[in-house]
């Protein structure tokens, strides 16, 4: 037990004087009466003086000293077991891939901050510790407010492998959960740059150290039926001028075993040298660099990324010129099947339900221009009607994406688009604006496939995703499962940590992506350094105010006392 304001023990003077008062007794004259049933409760009369004699109230003394002591316990701010020396304290560590570098002993920069922050909860006697990690979403590792050693449990589990990003919304939010006048202890492995803007209640802690380092900036992957080219960015931070890049393809469809491929890559002082790589039937393709301060960025895992073909179907009904107008363009389009088939993109004739419907109807006009597009609509990135001359009947359906004067040329309608034009008498089909009008429209298609758009991303990067209507899809990755809400084309957070994120719908798997831990500035060691920035606020030691307060059971007590004496002394 322990008190936050001893003083508050002087309210148990107020004792004496209640037990004295019990114990006076003072002088009372003589009252005649004309019969004795006036008397209700005969009382002990003195004859002489004040005196003091034994009183007859011992219950009612008994609760007015609990009531006077349960006041003075709560002046005195009691406190017992845990509640003795309340006091929390904040920790943020910073989540950047950097703070994985290894010094000159092999100890990481995080394991060094893992230690700093244990001497600190010692230091600090603190009984209650949250830790927050700082990214480009800020996370809490422990907490709020957990105990010390079970906080330090998850600090030690924790891994640094975000990207580049700004402190200061962790250190803000961090700032409010420490409460007004306490501290804020970052931990990072460079001090602030000039200029920086730091909140006053933050203790900046760098733990780091200049190294040289040799990273990959960039990996990229492109598959070309079974040749797949893979093409490596490495930079110089420092260190060796040359370096030997490993790249080794697992087995992919119809191959017995990997390949291997190694060579040495001249690095220049500033920038980037470029390597390219192919393999034939390639699975995952895993790249590596000798291990140097920082092994994280210099690997990199490229699963295949061929881009899935387009399967497109002529309807019936279409007239002579579209149908030739559509196959020219098929023919040479790339990633594209024709013919009936599951998933299929079908083209008809205005009026039927085709996906893409082509085709005139009614009055015919002819228009050369002006033409008015809808700016930044996708299907018409890139499209110039200079020099169209196009011919349309009666407006079709839906929202209108390229209109002259009253008629709708194009529409698009729910997911569906309708072509108003007559080709046997427009020009279109021999203008650019004929191919780039119908390569968007696979695009779009391309883009509502189910999955991933793209196969690598880099640290930081959100992550696009595809889904359908009516199914439950999980994104699993290295930090877990997370549900995935929504329909369509969906852009979900940058991922926190790097590594394999696979779509699932309804338990099963639907696609994959890696997310690669490539980040220029992260892997320029070269800037890191220790120090200390003391916060610029004085730091309040409210070493009894926990996040509770002063405990209010003395004052149920002080109440209950009082209401006791009172129905005591009212019965008597």
């Amino acid at each position: 037990m322990s008190f936050g304001f001893p003083w508050g023990l002087l309210a148990l003077g107020a004792l004496v004087p209640l037990a004295a008062a019990y114990f006076l007794r003072r002088k009372q004259k003589p009252v005649t009466v004309s019969a004795l049933f006036l008397w209700r409760t005969p009382r002990p009369r003195a004859e002489a003086g004040p005196r003091f004699e034994r009183f007859t109230r011992e219950s009612s003394l008994l609760l007015e000293a609990l009531a006077v002591l349960a006041a003075a316990l709560f002046l005195a701010d009691v406190r017992f077991s845990d509640d003795t020396r309340a006091r929390h304290v904040v920790l943020v560590v910073d989540g950047s891939l950097s703070l994985s570098a290894r010094g000159t002993d092999g100890v990481t920069v995080l394991e060094r901050v893992r230690r700093e922050a244990a001497r600190r909860v010692e230091e600090e006697r603190a009984t209650r510790v949250t830790v927050l990690a700082s990214g480009s979403t800020p996370r809490v590792i422990a907490g709020p407010e957990a105990e010390p050693s079970k906080a330090l449990g998850a600090l030690e589990s924790f891994q640094a492998l975000g990207a580049d990003h700004d402190v200061t919304a962790t250190l803000l939010w961090a700032q409010e959960l420490a409460g007004p006048g306490r501290w804020v202890h970052f931990f990072t492995d460079s001090m602030p740059q000039e200029g920086a803007v730091v909140p006053p209640a933050v203790r900046w802690t760098a733990l780091g150290a200049p190294r040289d380092n040799v990273a990959l900036v960039s990996a990229q992957r492109r598959d070309e039926g079974a040749k797949a080219t893979v093409t490596l960015r490495v930079a110089r931070f420092g260190g060796p001028e040359t370096v030997e890049v490993r790249v080794r393809a697992q087995p992919g469809p119809g191959a017995k075993e990997g390949t291997e491929q190694r060579e040495q890559v001249q690095l220049p002082v500033d920038g980037a040298a470029t390597v390219r790589f192919t393999f034939e039937n390639a699975g995952d393709v895993e790249v590596s660099l000798p291990e140097d301060a920082l092994p994280e960025d210099g690997q990199a895992r490229l699963v295949p990324s061929a881009v899935r073909p387009v399967r497109v179907a002529l309807a019936e009904g279409l007239d002579a010129p579209a149908r030739q107008a559509l196959e020219r363009f098929l023919v040479v389009a790339p990633e594209v099947e024709t013919g009936p088939g599951e998933g299929a993109l079908l083209i008809g004739p205005r009026g039927t339900d085709a996906k893409v419907t082509l085709g005139a109807g009614g009055t015919l006009r002819t228009f050369l221009g002006p033409f008015f597009s809808e700016k930044g609509h996708p299907l018409l990135d890139d499209v110039q009607l200079a020099g169209v001359r196009w011919t349309a009947g009666e407006n079709p359906p839906g929202h209108a994406l390229i209109t002259a004067g009253d008629a709708v040329l194009l529409s698009e309608e729910e997911g569906r688009v309708h072509l108003n034009l007559e080709l046997s008498r427009s020009n279109l089909q021999r203008t650019p604006a004929w191919p780039v009008l119908l390569g968007n429209v696979l695009r779009e298609v391309r883009r509502a496939r189910e999955g991933f758009p793209r196969r690598q991303l880099t640290l930081g990067e959100p992550l696009p995703v595809v889904t359908q209507p009516g199914a439950r899809y999980t994104l699993v990755g290295p930090l877990g499962e997370k549900p995935v809400f929504g329909a369509g084309a969906l852009t979900l957070p940058a991922p926190l940590v790097p590594g394999r994120y696979t779509l699932e719908r309804d338990g099963e798997p639907v696609d994959v992506t890696e997310v690669l831990s490539l980040d220029a500035h992260e892997s320029d060691l070269r800037g890191r350094g220790s120090g200390e920035r003391e916060a610029q606020t004085e730091e309040k030691d409210e070493g009894s105010a926990g996040s509770s307060g002063r405990a209010r059971w003395p004052l149920l007590v002080l109440l209950g006392a009082l209401l006791a004496d009172f129905y005591v002394t009212r019965r008597r």
